[in-house]
């Protein structure tokens, strides 16, 4: 029992440390706001690692199928979504975005946007599959307390990269960050999810 929490902690980490839009976002948010966004954020990924990590663990065939059959209109959402975050971080100076609306600075928007971005990867449910039946897992949670100590452990080790990485930045960049350096840190975040996004549109 507790090698295979031991296995699904490992999981859950390696699943998000790779850095992508989720870790620029968790990044770039740490950056502007502080910690408690930047973990904030991570959170939501780790929440949507969690779920997949559901599907995968139960063995819910009919949900994957479905994710996967769909996954091209999932990716033309999610692009669309990327396009438009790096079209207002690139315009946020002259919108003045942040200040006027408060978007950033809501922990529930944080949340949820990063949640939302990436369940609009249907591709990680096969990689939980394909992790699962590399390391044999598949044939130990044939009940339901194996399967929730999967699930569990995926969202501890998804959460710990998470909270390394939004305290790293945070601690050590956020206070040393001038408006001039940031306004450029949102150019650069900006465009990258622009080419994000364009890269799930044609996938």
């Amino acid at each position: 029992m507790f090698l295979l929490f031991l296995k699904s902690l490992i999981i859950g980490f390696a699943i998000s440390a790779p850095v992508g839009p989720i870790g620029l976002l968790c990044i770039q948010r740490s950056l502007r706001n502080g910690f408690k966004m930047g973990l904030i954020t991570g959170m939501g990924a780790a929440t949507a690692d969690a779920l997949y990590g559901f599907v995968a663990a139960f063995g819910l065939t009919a949900l994957s199928g479905f994710l996967i059959r769909y996954q091209s209109w999932i990716h033309i959402i999610g692009g669309i979504f990327l396009i438009l975050l790096g079209l207002k971080l690139i315009l946020s100076k002259h919108l003045d975005y942040l200040k006027q609306n408060g978007i950033e600075r809501s922990l529930w928007h944080a949340y949820g946007t990063t949640l939302f971005l990436t369940m609009m990867n249907p591709i990680t449910v096969i990689s939980f599959m394909a992790i699962f039946a590399g390391l044999g897992l598949g044939s130990q949670h044939h009940n339901y307390g194996h399967a929730l100590i999967l699930v569990l452990g995926i969202f501890l080790g998804s959460a710990s990269w998470w909270l390394t990485l939004s305290s790293s930045v945070s601690f050590i960049l956020h206070h040393r960050m001038q408006e001039n350096s940031m306004d450029l840190i949102n150019r650069i975040s900006g465009s990258l999810f622009l080419l994000f996004g364009v890269v799930a549109l044609i996938w």
